[in-house]
């Protein structure tokens, strides 16, 4: 996954339609985008040999326990699992690919594929690994210039968190489904069951650009051309969003100073009941609500401005080149690109799966919230693939915090990140 996905604040997004979809370089369903010209066969036989494999946050810490199985099947490989902290994890790889010392397989931030690729770091996927169960949304972060490396492991998008029971305080009881309407909820909130913020929403800082593309691509806009060679960060579609966020700051609906850490807190009390992330937050906030608060809270799909849609973040495997072993690598990344391994991961880790075939068990399907994660993944849009994406935004973060703390204007704030990003590239 993004390393910011499960940290940060929260994500305001909303739905694209077929173009922009296209306009990420999706491959047809049931190929793997010409991949399979590229990378050579795997060899027939079970795993041998010794893997180093590579994972971040939790994730490093659960894998173990997931490759059992892997390792019962193939009981001459060695997996060696190495837990990687979100916050060093970008520069302890490009560090291993310069020095050729990066591991067989990894967990591989969905940022990152871009510059990975252009570093020669990743290989291709081979044509054994079918790619036509995954979201396409999910296809999409994995694939640069047409060919796909590695897999989508698991993904997450986001949707709204709100106190059900509040609303109906405030007099609404069906959440709303448009922009307008958003904000009409938050306000309620304020106006009508005593909240001191209607929503909480990222106000700059670091990764606050997943709270605004969504908006954006709601909007019809975007910050990269259909080629991904340049950047169209000054547009109509773009300052209107940008200055749609800003409105819950300068209408004092979202607070401009949070504090960190307090979200779950902050929605069990009622004094913030509403904010927009991942599925994690369902077992933070039960935990913390104790008996009954399920009940009392809902998620819906994020609202529309011309389209709804999403952010779609997760995590991605990718076998790097120069692997001493990599028929091995391979299989352990097929062996986790199967339903019921994916079904096994979300048991132990709540990860929700690429694979759409994993969403009819019913460890997954039977809570009814987890369906609303479910649609919204079907329109959630993967960040821009370019290699240089993540200098680019974190020119935008800073931007967007200007907006949101100190009032300035959306056209201003997307010139200068205009600028900036043509100073930096897009790496094509």
């Amino acid at each position: 996954m993004d390393r910011l996905s499960r940290r940060a604040f929260t994500g305001l997004g909303v739905t694209a339609t077929a173009a922009l979809a296209a306009s990420c370089g999706r491959p047809d369903a049931g190929t793997s985008a010409g991949a399979s010209a590229s990378a050579e066969p795997l060899v027939d036989g079970p795993a041998t040999g010794s893997l180093t494999v590579w994972a971040m946050g939790a994730e490093g810490e659960k894998l173990p326990e997931l490759l059992k199985g892997f390792q019962e099947q193939n009981p001459d490989v060695t997996v060696e699992v190495t837990p990687v902290p979100w916050d060093s994890a970008h520069d302890k790889f490009t560090s291993a690919i310069a020095a050729g010392t990066a591991p067989d397989v990894a967990q591989v931030g969905s940022t990152w594929m871009a510059e990975f690729v252009g570093l020669d770091a990743l290989e291709p996927t081979p044509s054994e690994i079918a790619t036509d169960d995954y979201f396409a949304g999910a296809i999409d972060s994995v694939t640069v210039d047409g060919t796909v490396y590695g897999v989508p492991w698991y993904v997450e998008t986001r949707v709204v968190f709100y106190r059900k029971d509040l609303a109906e305080k405030a007099g609404i009881t069906e959440p709303p489904t448009d922009w307008e309407g958003l904000l009409a909820l938050a306000q309620a909130f304020q106006q009508k069951a005593d909240a001191t913020w209607g929503i909480a929403l990222q106000p700059g800082g670091q990764g606050s650009w997943q709270s605004l593309m969504p908006l954006i691509w709601s909007n019809g806009g975007n910050v990269v051309d259909e080629a991904g060679t340049a950047f169209t960060f000054e547009s109509a579609p773009n300052e209107e969003a940008l200055a749609y966020y800003q409105s819950y700051f300068t209408e004092k609906v979202a607070n401009p100073a949070p504090a960190d850490g307090v979200t779950e807190q902050d929605f069990v009390s009622g004094s913030v009941p509403m904010f927009i992330s991942g599925p994690w937050m369902m077992s933070a906030v039960e935990a913390l609500g104790g008996g009954g608060f399920a009940d009392k809270y809902g998620v819906f799909v994020m609202p529309q401005k011309e389209t709804s849609a999403s952010f779609l973040g997760g995590a991605n495997l990718g076998v790097f080149q120069g692997t001493k072993n990599r028929d091995a690598a391979w299989k352990l990344v097929q062996h986790l690109s199967t339903p019921e391994v994916q079904v096994e991961w979300f048991g132990l880790s709540t990860d929700l799966p690429s694979l759409q075939k994993g969403w009819e068990d019913k460890a997954v399907a039977a809570n009814e919230k987890f369906e609303v994660f479910r649609k919204q993944l079907d329109t959630a849009l993967a960040p821009p693939v370019i290699g240089t994406w993540e200098q680019v935004a974190a020119k935008f973060d800073a931007q967007i915090e200007e907006v949101c703390k100190n009032g300035l204007a959306p056209a201003d704030a997307l010139a200068t990140t205009q600028s900036e990003a043509q100073g930096i590239g897009t790496g094509a």
